[in-house]
């Protein structure tokens, strides 16, 4: 939102007068008399460029973003990574003093996620996912969907898989719903870090997160999850190929340690996660 000056010794004498009518009638709009509606709303903006990042931010995805069944292309990510890697948290609004970042659990309890959206339409949607140390977000995919994964605050843990086609094994996997898969990623990321960017096939499509300090991450997804397109979430337990193949860690004729056995399972029960809404610097959509 741009913000106007009023010293009004500065202005020319030609337009005292109509400046001073604009004032009166912004004040009287702003008092809620006059019929001029309802006062504005309250947004809690932390700096005059925060808006101006987030606004940025989802013009670019809207540029960014084609919808369904399409993935942006190598020019596209590239602009959509650096207008990522240069948000500050204090863009979104967000500081290590929220709420949600403290960890009132036992030890014995599974911390709590909260997550807000910032924004959803049909092509992409802007969610930001809040974990206290220890938390963890299970294993699971993004079927069709190029995803854009920002760590706001904190050190996590990402570890990633691809699928394994045309592979050669002779034993048999541990349940009718598992599935061969390779590590992509399995490190620790500490923000400020660089964007980590997802693709349909490639990239680390199945992926989970586990805190290791209180965590902020903004998801960008390319389209959203829509069970009614065929785009749902799949959770997985992962298994040592190893320990299903006897010792024997081979596919496609070399010995690779980084493969796994993925078995599709439900949602884990002792998942928690609460949406909240989102205060930060608004979006001005249109």
């Amino acid at each position: 939102m741009k913000v106007e000056g009023s010293a009004m010794g500065e202005k020319r004498k030609a337009v005292e007068g109509r400046k001073k009518y604009e004032q009166e009638r912004i004040a009287r709009r702003r008092g809620g008399g006059g019929g001029f509606g309802r006062p504005p709303r309250v947004r809690r903006v932390l700096a005059g460029s925060s808006s101006a990042a987030i606004q940025r931010l989802f013009e670019v995805c809207m540029a960014v973003f084609k919808g369904p069944r399409t993935v942006p292309s190598p020019k596209d990510v590239q602009m959509l990574q650096l207008v990522l890697d240069k948000l500050k948290p204090e863009d979104v609004g967000l500081s290590t003093d929220l709420p949600f970042f403290k960890d009132r659990s036992t030890a014995k309890e599974t911390p709590a996620i909260t997550y807000t959206h910032i924004y959803n339409c049909d092509k992409f949607s802007m969610c930001i996912f809040f974990l206290p140390p220890t938390a963890v977000i299970p294993l699971h995919n993004h079927p069709g969907m190029t995803v854009f994964s920002k760590l706001l605050l904190g050190t996590m843990h990402i570890k990633s898989y691809d699928w394994v086609d045309n592979y050669k094994t002779d034993k048999d996997p541990p349940s009718a719903q598992s599935r061969l898969a390779k590590i992509v990623e399995n490190s620790d990321f500490t923000a400020p870090c660089e964007t980590s960017i997802l693709y349909p096939t490639t990239g680390g499509n199945i992926h989970t997160f586990r805190a290791i300090t209180p965590c902020a991450v903004l998801d960008i997804l390319g389209p959203p999850y829509s069970k009614e397109d065929d785009r749902d979430c799949t959770y997985y337990k992962d298994h040592l190929y190893a320990d299903v193949a006897e010792g024997d860690s081979t596919a496609n004729g070399r010995c690779d340690n980084s493969f796994r056995w993925l078995e599709e399972i439900e949602i884990p029960k002792d998942l928690k996660m609460t949406g909240i809404e989102y205060r930060g610097p608004q979006i001005l959509d249109g």
